[in-house]
């Protein structure tokens, strides 16, 4: 970026690969709004001998930031350290889902045990969750719970027992490991209840070890299916005619079975679509409020115990209220219609199953069916380009549309023999709020500058610290895990041990926890990031995931991400940024190429189209800024960053540009001016 200063022409501020832009000349003075709409390029004055007034060299104190290509080099050389670390590497592998089980049905020496109780005084229990009337109606039916008690201590009476003598003697923590075993060993056949809770558990890192998490994860879901007779009677009294009138085939046993349901493959009567048939287990709803009532009145018991640091009961009502929404399949249904209404704009390379209504109801879903292979399996040239559409899959989820599918594993991304990416199973999905999108990003400005007063001000945001805590000893930790993660001396400079201390000690002097949203976030990109890593062992998720936080700063109208966007390229020192402008526009361009993949260009996804300029004429001026300089005689190359500056939607940040090229030119006449006064 450095312009020569003894030549009277003017210079070009040349942007790495985005071509050099020609000069616009006689800019004023004054800042703010101007009636701009269309602007080709910007240039400078050449570079006086002295600096401007707004720059000034870095000293040692300021907040210093890291290029993007810097950050994704130092993440594949720290994962490479780390996944020479057993814990780490173990943790690695949890959280990119590569311990799950992907049969579709059970060992065949599990046995589910189920709760059968008939209702009485015409009493239900709830259908969204409700501690109050689950208490009140088990409260009522001291046998039946008497007796699933007994079960449940036939089953885990070895595991409760060493559970407590780990309590009594403080070996909670020590014999962890010991007792995740026992628990994966015993859980299957205790229901759903207990396989669900300990699949979310999995993914807490904040709650178990490593290795007490790999164990969880090697949880099956899969369990014996149910009689078909019974399933075929269930489904008749769901939809009110007998199956046969519905569907012209139907599999004479299920696919799949699962903890909740089990499924055929189908096709309708009336138009001869395949479809997948999801029936749900007979007396699921009575097992799973049975099992939370008797847990959460453990916890309850817990509490009373100092040692325990785990709100048990906190714990069960965070996730009893989702697992309830799975129980509804028109909720599931829905989910996946809404999923897709979201995709099909913008992303139209994701496949998300049709959901057939009108044979749908709260115990049966049919959907399309979907052709293809696991994308984890898939040994396809394309997997690596539709990995990037997942991650944009799941940023736009997770930044921008606020609804999140919330089981991201390997067996719910398919590979369509199209090359489409098909996304299933939306019986779990989390709603985040606009402060929590908006706070991420600004989160992320904030880690490239460096700014860890802002970023423990964003966990707080985030809810991964309390609103009231003393902030200021944390400080000193924080910065130093992140300096040394982004140091360029790289892996090798990193202690893991001791930064493994740190972050202890952190979560054991302040109540800081991962929020039940973040872990699902965690969980869908490490799944995606084990996937590319087995044809890519170069792939870091920082190359997919600025490519599209880039277009969000650039595209969205919020004034949070406005400014965000200012902050992104000036920092916390107020001094422009070239090369964080520059860091900003490649990684736009890289996002269109990846939203362009997978056949978004084919099928014109809006996000594709972002830098189309359409019919815009590309040699038009800007009216109030007449150009000084002859046209070359080659138009400028009009790439993805330059077109998308050309567009209506990249109005904001021509503005943007014309601020800073026109308070650079002032602060240079200024400067001129003083220079011929003395």
């Amino acid at each position: 970026m450095e312009a020569a200063a003894a030549s009277s022409a003017p210079h070009l501020l040349h942007c790495g690969g985005f071509g050099r832009l020609p000069r616009l000349a006689s800019l004023p003075g004054r800042r703010g709004r101007r009636p701009v709409r269309r602007v080709l390029a910007v240039a400078t004055e050449p570079k006086p001998s002295a600096p401007a007034p707004r720059s000034r060299p870095r000293t040692p104190n300021d907040v210093s930031s890291t290029r993007f290509g810097e950050v994704s080099k130092e993440i594949q050389r720290v994962r490479k350290q780390m996944e020479e670390d057993e814990q780490l590497a173990t943790l690695m592998r949890g959280l990119r889902g590569q311990n799950l089980r992907d049969s579709q049905f059970a060992d065949d020496n599990v046995r589910l045990r189920l709760v059968e109780v008939s209702s009485m005084n015409n009493e239900a229990l709830p259908l969204v969750y409700s501690p109050e009337i689950i208490s009140a109606y088990w409260g009522k039916r001291p046998t039946a719970v008497a007796t699933r008690v007994v079960q449940l201590l036939s089953v885990a009476g070895g595991f409760i027992s060493h559970l407590i003598s780990d309590l009594i003697n403080n070996k909670l923590k020590e014999n962890e490991v010991a007792r995740a075993i026992e628990l994966r060993e015993i859980v299957t056949s205790l229901g759903p209840a207990y396989i669900k809770l300990g699949q979310a558990l999995s993914i807490r890192p904040d709650i178990l070890s490593p290795a007490a998490m790999t164990e969880l994860q090697k949880l099956c879901d899969k369990v014996p299916s149910f009689p078909d007779d019974i399933a075929m009677t269930l489904l008749e009294e769901e939809l009110g005619r007998p199956w046969s009138e519905i569907y012209s085939e139907l599999s004479p046993s299920p696919i799949a079975a699962a903890s909740l349901g089990q499924v055929y493959k189908g096709r309708l009567k009336e138009n001869g679509d395949l479809v997948a048939v999801k029936v749900q287990r007979p007396f699921v709803l009575e097992t799973v409020t049975i099992d939370l009532f008797i847990i959460r009145n453990l916890g309850l018991v817990l509490r009373r115990f100092p040692q325990v640091s785990i709100d048990v009961v906190g714990l069960v009502d965070e996730w009893a209220a989702r697992f309830f929404e799975e129980l509804d399949y028109v909720n599931e249904g829905e989910n996946g219609t809404r999923f897709a209404e979201m995709m099909k704009r913008d992303l139209p390379q994701v496949v998300v199953p049709k959901t057939y209504n009108k044979y749908t109801s709260r115990k049966v879903l049919t959907t399309q069916w979907i052709d293809g292979e696991k994308l984890s399996q898939s040994t396809e040239d394309d997997v690596g380009s539709l990995v990037s559409v997942g991650v944009i899959c799941y940023l736009k989820q997770l930044l921008d549309t606020g609804f999140f599918h919330a089981d991201p594993h390997p067996g719910n991304m398919i590979r369509t023999p199209d090359g489409k990416l098909a996304i299933l199973d939306f019986g779990l999905v989390t709603k985040l709020t606009d402060d929590q999108k908006y706070g991420m990003i600004e989160a992320i400005a904030h880690l490239i500058h460096r700014d860890y007063d802002a970023i423990v001000k964003d966990f707080v945001k985030l809810g991964f610290i309390p609103e009231g805590v003393n902030l200021d000893p944390i400080l000193p930790v924080l910065a130093k895990v992140f300096d040394q993660a982004l140091e360029g001396g790289g892996a090798k400079n990193i202690n893991f041990q001791e930064l493994a201390a740190d972050l202890a000690q952190i979560t054991f002097d302040y109540p800081f926890r991962i929020p039940p949203y973040f872990a699902l976030i965690i969980r869908a990109i490490g799944v995606l990031e084990g996937i590319a890593l087995v044809g890519d062992p170069e792939f870091a998720i920082v190359d997919e995931a600025y490519p599209y936080i880039a277009q969000r700063l650039l595209t969205d109208e919020s004034p949070r991400l406005r400014s965000a966007l200012r902050y992104t390229i000036y920092g916390k020192s107020g001094v422009f940024n070239a090369e964080r402008f520059i860091d900003v526009m490649q990684a736009f361009e890289n996002f269109i190429r990846a939203a362009k993949s997978g056949g978004g260009e084919d099928l014109k996804g809006s996000m594709a189209e972002l830098a189309d300029i359409g019919t815009q004429q590309s040699t038009s001026l800007v009216p109030a800024f007449p150009m000084t300089i002859s046209q070359p005689e080659q138009p400028i190359k009009a790439r993805a960053a330059l077109a998308f500056l050309l567009s209506e939607r990249g109005d904001f940040f021509r503005e943007f540009i014309l601020d800073e090229v026109s308070s650079h030119v002032t602060a240079v006449g200024i400067d001129s001016r003083t220079s011929c006064h003395t």
